[in-house]
């Protein structure tokens, strides 16, 4: 019995432990979006970013949504570092900025809370915002090069029988 009450208070301690809240976070990020689709059919989107948190908790487990897609941000080391990627279709990539929520588990808890008794999980304020920003992506040159092959070699031949016509005339 003893060893039961010792067991309880310790995983209590540890949970405890493990439940505490990032106060005023700090977000460091850097970003990577795929610049040249000519080949490609998505576009892929990175952020790694450092989170800071004024009472020195770590070791958070964060999830982040991003234009409604809710994504696992995973944690690379043990100094808060947490990466989040994901792709889009090259038809709905838009250029400009990409806000990428942070929530810890207790706000995503809340968010799906939310999502399932159709309530807007735009209340839910997320623990930090990390901006994308998406600068366009190049998809090729407005006319191909074999098009504009075809019509100079249609413009010079014209041009030739114009002035053999000419000649002859």
């Amino acid at each position: 019995m003893k060893c039961l009450v010792i067991l309880c208070v310790i995983l209590g301690a540890v949970s405890g432990i493990r439940g505490e809240k990032c106060d005023k976070p700090e977000v460091t990020a850097t970003a990577y979006v795929t610049q040249d689709a000519t080949v490609l059919t998505n576009v892929a989107f990175t952020t790694q970013f450092t989170l800071k948190c004024s009472n020195g908790v770590k070791d958070i487990s964060l999830y982040a949504e991003c234009e409604g897609k809710t994504l696992p941000a995973v944690r690379l080391s043990a100094d808060n570092k947490y990466q989040v990627s994901w792709t889009e279709d090259i038809k709905k990539v838009h250029s400009g900025n990409y806000e990428v929520k942070l929530y810890d588990e207790e706000s995503y808890a809340a968010i799906r809370k939310a999502h399932r008794n159709n309530e807007d999980p735009s209340s839910v304020k997320p623990l930090a915002v990390v901006t994308v920003t998406n600068p366009g992506v190049y998809q090729g040159p407005w006319i191909n090069s074999e098009l504009l092959a075809v019509a100079l070699a249609a413009l010079v031949s014209y041009a030739a029988f114009s002035a053999k016509s000419k000649l002859l005339a």
